[in-house]
């Protein structure tokens, strides 16, 4: 039952309920150096203090009760009134270095507030929220670096009445995490300024939209590659103009190729019109001369690409019907002539190969399965997560960290977004518009924006083995500008997509952007 009822202990009185809290004395009920109970299995349901931790504020609403994820208990946060609770466990006789609390968590949303936290470790307090998940078990991790031999394992909410959390099987070890790619995909932005696009900074003064990403954190920036476009944009040109800004930024580039003229994605992968009625044999030499063409290209100028996706959202194959997964052999030469190129510009550039199917486990199983069957090589598995289309965050946890797992690559997100807001700034209809279409817990706010990625980077950062990269926005700069729509062949045509951009309809940098600076 994912909505705990407390009955073996009445709840403290309102007042209680709605304490703040405070900084932890410096001795908590236990002391040592490795963390204890943390299964929460040493008492029993109904345990009104978990052995071996603390409790402050309205202490009613922490309690152990049945229903583990690894054993049969757990320790849930509930109330029937608001409340704000904090259950914790002081660590000393630590050896100085860095290190990882690992736990499993569910959680209903709605909280204020409600997280995991590494404090008084010497440095500044390390929390990791608990992302909204109802259906199942989610593993987040909070890092820390101890300098004075001790820390506190806090398990905080700030609850309104009825919102509940579990938090189970928790261990701290020595070792690192954190993610490498805190990127963006800026491929509408040279459009958008050539249209008069403007960004500001969130507090209001114009500037260079890539500068602003930047100073928020933004560490990568994704550029699509087209053939032959309709409007000239997002060509090989634009794409090396663009590099040199990003490079100039101190940014790393991935280079998105969707072999297309047009975009390349689930429902459409159109062979550009100059390759049209070629082969399967010439296209694989379309493949890698265009591969081989820009990237050189790129290198000669000093901005070599640091990652390159051979193909865009594949999960039928590209170049139909051709390249289609309806012939695997056929698709494996052609990504394989990709990835040739790459490595004859570069040897060190990473080759993805990219999904979107970042909650289908059974269908990312069956395409690299049929992949590796086929002798296709890559250095990096991207897959697309939008939370509206592609499962729960549960059945994204479980997908990307199947993936590392089975094929043994890095994976990273390479494209998510979410909606800041519902309603349209042009006159083009929305892809997400209405409120039955958000992700329960994530309200199409500035905030939900914001949780949603801050979210979405703790699971990437947990995967295990350290193989979770990091996370890609889509199109960030992609705000409602006349002439910069959804089709590059009609200039009317609109956007659909503002509402989730990274610059607010008043071209103010928004507060979502502060998951860049995600660890």
């Amino acid at each position: 039952m994912f909505h705990p009822r407390r009955t073996l202990r009445a709840l403290l009185p309102a007042l209680a309920a709605g304490l703040a809290l405070t900084a932890l004395p410096a001795q908590g009920a236990h002391a040592a150096s490795t963390l204890t109970n943390g299964g929460f299995e040493a008492d029993g349901t109904g345990a009104a203090t978990p052995a071996g931790w603390s409790e402050y504020g309205a202490t009613a609403a922490s309690y152990v009760e049945s229903g583990g994820r690894g054993g049969g208990h757990r320790l849930s946060h509930w109330a029937s009134s608001a409340y704000k609770v904090e259950t914790y466990q002081y660590l000393s006789g630590l050896a100085n270095g860095s290190y990882k609390l690992t736990a499993w968590v569910r959680s209903g949303g709605g909280q204020n507030a409600a997280y995991l936290a590494l404090k008084n470790c010497g440095g500044a307090e390390q929390r990791t929220d608990l992302p909204v998940s109802a259906a199942g078990w989610i593993r987040i991790v909070v890092p820390v670096r101890v300098t004075n031999n001790q820390c506190t394992v806090s398990v905080t909410s700030d609850a309104n009445a009825g919102n509940w959390i579990n938090v189970d099987d928790l261990t701290l070890t020595q070792g690192t995490s954190g993610t490498t790619v805190k990127g963006a995909d800026i491929s509408s932005l040279a459009k958008s300024e050539a249209k008069g696009g403007a960004y500001r900074t969130g507090s209001g003064t114009k500037g260079d939209a890539l500068a602003i990403l930047k100073s928020s954190g933004m560490n990568y920036a994704r550029l699509k590659v087209w053939v032959n476009p309709a409007d000239g944009y997002n060509d090989k040109a634009h794409v090396l103009a663009m590099a040199q800004r990003v490079k100039a930024q101190g940014m790393k580039l991935l280079v998105d190729f969707h072999y297309s003229d047009t975009w390349a994605d689930p429902g459409a992968q159109s062979k550009p019109a100059p390759w049209a009625g070629h082969s399967y044999t010439q296209l694989k030499t379309d493949v890698y001369r265009h591969t081989y063409d820009v990237l050189s290209a790129l290198k000669a100028q000093g901005t070599t690409a640091d990652m390159v996706q051979v193909g865009n959202e594949i999960n039928g194959g590209m170049l139909w019907s051709e390249g289609s997964t309806d012939n695997w052999p056929q698709l494996a030469g052609l990504l394989n002539s990709g990835y040739d190129a790459v490595k004859a510009v570069d040897p060190a550039t990473s080759v993805a190969l990219h999904l979107a199917k970042g909650g289908d486990l059974a269908g990312t199983r069956w395409w690299f399965d049929n992949a590796v069957a086929n002798g296709v090589r890559f250095d990096a598995i991207g897959l697309s997560y939008y939370g509206y289309w592609h499962g729960t965050l549960y059945d994204f946890q479980t997908t990307l960290d199947d993936a590392a797992t089975r094929y043994g690559k890095p994976v990273f997100v390479a494209e998510t977004a979410y909606p800041f807001r519902l309603d349209s700034e042009d006159a083009h209809e929305n892809i997400i518009d209405l409120a039955g279409e958000l992700v329960p817990g994530y309200p199409a706010t500035p905030a939900g924006q914001t949780q949603w990625m801050k979210d979405v980077a703790s699971i990437v950062e947990a995967v295990p083995n350290g193989r979770g990269l990091g996370v890609f926005y889509w199109e960030a700069t992609w705000t409602a500008v006349p002439g910069n729509g959804w089709d590059p062949a009609d200039p009317s045509s609109g956007n659909g997509w503002e509402n989730q951009a990274l610059f607010g309809y008043d071209d103010r940098a928004l507060p979502a952007m502060s998951w860049f600076g995600h660890r």
